[in-house]
């Protein structure tokens, strides 16, 4: 999964997808996320994307790795039993 966020805002003359784009991903916000608030095909979001990569519009990353210390797991699993 790739999270994609915008580093600028929308400008004045963009295609509607590019600018539509960059505000839904002022957080940021998984590809698939984008395809379907798009109601376009992932695919051709992808190339819309990598238009505005290059533009340096938009910044793409993994998401950060998740916890998967046991020690911390345990006690997250305690503290949700004791809700």
């Amino acid at each position: 999964m790739t999270l994609v966020v915008a580093e600028c805002d929308p400008v004045t003359g963009m295609q509607s997808e590019h600018a539509a784009i960059l505000r839904i991903t002022e957080h940021p916000t998984a590809v698939v996320e984008l395809a379907a608030e798009l109601k376009l095909p992932v695919s051709i979001t992808k190339i819309l994307l990598s238009d505005l990569l290059a533009a340096g519009r938009v910044s793409a990353r993994h998401p950060r790795k998740a916890v998967s210390d046991p020690d911390v797991l345990e006690q997250v699993l305690v503290g949700l039993r004791n809700l």
